[in-house]
């Protein structure tokens, strides 16, 4: 696979995510080249001829140079790999086996009281009590229709990977609670959960959680402000999963 080159290439840091950094560095090397194009200043170019400068074909042409290096997007939506498979990573299983795998989860041995845990994540709304419950990936339309018609089991721990909510949006308030793989608490999905009062964590980093598998979701924990975004703050809520 080829490399990719990021701005950050000339310093020792690593970038935190080579394919954004890299994207973001092709992307101004484009308005780099159609401002000297254009032969004036930057203030004209902005409130100018930027709108027109930079085209659709210029993001199609960036997308193949990303591409033809070999690599593939990352997807936080099953039906964004379903509608272009071709350019995302491919899925790591069906239903009963897979599981999302974070490369960054936390991950401890079990405590005292046989909580193994299985990761983090931002919690929204604090609650009196933490949430257990049945771990359960809701990923596809034909999942949620099939909730609408058949019910959704009680204690439902819902695991998504959608944070715009608009997949489970029918559904949420019937969840025991939600853990969801991307966003923050600001994200749609997050609002949502929070106007129906349903238990969840965003910016998820899991790993090794099955379907089926009874969990803990550390919802006692400090609900994660804007603020601690803002200042890069860590408040992370725990993942647990129980002894069967």
């Amino acid at each position: 696979m080829a490399k990719l080159f990021v701005e950050r290439d000339r310093y020792d840091k690593p970038p935190a995510n080579a394919l954004v950094e890299a994207t973001h560095a092709l992307v101004r090397n484009l308005v780099r080249r159609r401002l000297e194009e254009s032969g004036g200043d930057w203030n004209a170019f902005v409130f100018g001829a930027s709108n027109t400068a930079i085209t659709q074909a210029d993001f199609e042409m960036i997308e193949k140079t990303i591409l033809d290096s070999g690599h593939r997007f990352g997807w936080t939506a099953m039906i964004s790999r379903r509608e272009r498979p071709e350019i995302y990573v491919a899925d790591e299983g069906e239903a009963g086996s897979f599981s999302i795998n974070h490369p960054e989860a936390v991950i401890a041995a079990p405590d005292k009281d046989g909580r193994e845990q299985r990761g983090v994540g931002d919690n929204v709304t604090r609650t009196p009590t933490n949430t257990i419950g049945v771990a359960r990936y809701v990923r596809t339309t034909e999942q949620v229709i099939a909730f609408m018609r058949d019910g959704v089991p009680d204690g439902t721990i819902a695991i998504i990977d959608d944070s715009g909510g608009t997949l489970t949006a029918p559904i949420i308030d019937r969840f025991a609670g939600v853990i969801c793989a991307g966003g923050t608490v600001r994200s749609h999905l997050g609002i949502l959960a929070r106007e129906y009062g349903i238990p969840c964590l965003m910016n998820s980093k899991i790993s090794g959680i099955l379907d089926g598998d009874r969990i803990e979701i550390e919802t006692t924990a400090l609900a994660k402000t804007a603020e601690a975004y803002q200042r890069g703050a860590e408040m992370t809520a725990c993942v647990w999963r129980l002894a069967k």
